[in-house]
């Protein structure tokens, strides 16, 4: 039997569980089983491999995307340019770390953006491993962006009690990588100034439980295009089980 799973803290949000298990059930795929593995500190990686030996392969959500890099042996290209992985290949005792996210925002955002403006810019909320894979793509795709933050630090660009009027207006895509407003804390969302939204905006909230956020309620209310990560969600993981079962040249691990 070969095992997958998802470590993260708390992941009773998640819906890896049910999507790759009814995968293999549709796909006749009797060999997998996928579980969840909560972990609270990063630190207890290394104990948890040896807990469960014969995993194959892991996803990885908030809050270890980028802490969980000096545990693994090695990086693919996209991984290291991100630097945030969410997707393990486990060979032996090797574990290599991988980012499907970027596959999956790029395709789903893409679809959703539709043409893209020479002029065209974007804000991020949140600065964490899913703003890395984020803001890659946007570079990749020639979108300026800010990434927008609670406080002042090196890796944020604005605070969000400096989002103006003018700001706002003069930017098409708000790109929220924060897990304000995930289940069971429907109630929360970024302290975002929805009132200077409107039909110009794309919001696009990586959230999925629920899938229509607070943050996308008030988005609509103001006429802006809605998109929450469902999307996203299931074309990283389909982009992560090809990475657990394609052939993969370890020679310089």
């Amino acid at each position: 039997m070969r095992r997958f799973g998802l470590i993260g803290y708390p992941l009773g949000h998640s819906f890896s569980q049910r999507f790759f298990t009814e995968k293999f059930e549709r796909e006749g795929i009797a060999d997998a089983r996928y579980e969840l593995f909560p972990l609270e500190k990063i630190e207890d990686f290394p104990a948890l491999l040896l807990a469960q030996p014969g995993l194959c392969g892991l996803n990885v959500t908030i809050p270890h995307k980028t802490a969980i890099i000096p545990y693994l042996h090695a990086l693919d290209a996209t991984a290291e340019a991100v630097g945030a992985v969410n997707c393990i290949r486990i060979e032996g005792e090797k574990q290599i770390g991988f980012n499907t996210d970027v596959i999956g925002f790029e395709r789903a955002f893409l679809k959703a953006a539709g043409p893209i403006g020479s002029n065209d810019t974007a804000l991020v909320l949140g600065n964490g491993g899913a703003a890395r894979a984020v803001a890659f793509v946007l570079r990749k795709n020639g979108i300026s962006y800010k990434i927008v933050g609670r406080r002042t630090a090196p890796d944020i660009n604005l605070r969000f009690d400096e989002l103006t009027q003018e700001i706002l207006l003069s930017t098409r895509f708000i790109i929220n990588t924060t897990p304000l407003g995930t289940f069971p804390n429907t109630q929360e969302m970024p302290p975002l100034p929805i009132a200077l939204l409107g039909p110009q905006h794309l919001v696009y909230d990586l959230v999925y439980n629920p899938a229509e956020t607070l943050l996308l309620q008030q988005a609509a209310t103001r006429g802006c295009q809605i998109q929450n990560g469902l999307e996203m969600l299931y074309l990283q993981a389909e982009a992560a089980w090809e990475v657990w079962n394609m052939h993969y040249d370890n020679s310089r691990l």
